[in-house]
């Protein structure tokens, strides 16, 4: 039996992939650790296999007085778990970034696309990413992951915001966009895969299948009973709106296709995520 230990509690993610992890009872043992206010320790991290790391700052809005924050959860808390995790005899690291080191609000990711984070939620996870890898050796396999939006049962974010437009209006844009996602079973059967194998390197875990918004917001709809009408009156002033949000909902934005998931097509993973 494999140890595994999830560093951070009462996170979507890391809850999930335990709920996840409880089909093979006789196969993980499944701990997770509470890092608020925790001061890491070699003590802690003895005995463990594989450590994945979902602790760190997300969903709440920036300002000046909590940028600070986002350094010492996101970089400084984490960057000291995987050291004394390192020290302990840890074999593997997984660690959740984001897709947001890269700053981009339209385009294309690759291996080879350079990090520019402009947000302090960037910035850190991108600084952990840079200061964990220096850890990593034969012994110690750092395995980073910088997944997309992330959407399931219950999950926060965006999707919460496209679920509530499905849910009340009439009318939305029928627009030819593209943006990797990855729907939460898809993500944890990716892990999984990274923990079983003790893979090490950088992967952009998606779906198999781009994700058009627009199809999205009527799948959604569709699940409730409700007929939404997609219209393309619309398209001319999405494609010249400087608006953020507007680029954010309707522009492309995809990691180029090395590390699918297609475990959960896209039409179930909206009915699974829908599901009363």
């Amino acid at each position: 039996m494999r140890r595994l230990l999830i560093a951070g509690t009462r996170s979507y993610i890391g809850e999930s992939f335990k709920a996840f992890l409880a089909q093979w009872p006789n196969e993980y043992q499944v701990d997770e650790l509470e890092t608020i206010g925790l001061k890491p320790a070699k003590e802690l991290f003895e005995g463990v296999d594989a450590i994945f790391c979902v602790a760190g700052i997300a969903h709440i809005k920036e300002t000046p007085e909590n940028r600070r924050l986002y350094y010492d959860v996101n970089r400084d808390l984490v960057v000291d778990i995987a050291k004394n995790a390192k020290e302990a005899g840890v074999k593997q690291f997984v660690l959740l970034s984001s897709m947001s080191v890269y700053g981009l609000e339209t385009g294309r990711i690759t291996k080879s696309t350079e990090p520019r984070p402009v947000t302090a939620y960037g910035e850190s996870k991108y600084q952990a990413d840079e200061e964990i890898k220096k850890l990593a050796d034969d012994g110690f396999k750092f395995c980073c992951l910088r997944p997309p939006m992330v959407y399931g049962k219950n999950c926060m974010g965006n999707y919460q915001a496209l679920r509530k437009f499905a849910l009340k209006s009439p009318l939305f844009p029928n627009y030819p966009n593209r943006r990797s996602m990855i729907y939460i079973g898809n993500l944890c059967e990716f892990v999984k895969e990274c923990v079983d194998g003790e893979k090490s390197g950088l992967f952009f875990p998606q779906n198999a299948e781009y994700t058009n918004t627009s199809e999205m917001v009527r799948l959604i709809a569709e699940e409730h009973g409700k007929k939404i009408k997609l219209t393309k009156a619309f398209n001319w002033a999405i494609r010249i709106a400087p608006v953020k949000v507007v680029k954010k909902v309707f522009g492309d934005l995809v990691f180029e296709q090395t590390e699918t998931v297609s475990k959960y097509g896209f039409e179930e993973s909206v009915r699974l995520t829908e599901a009363e």
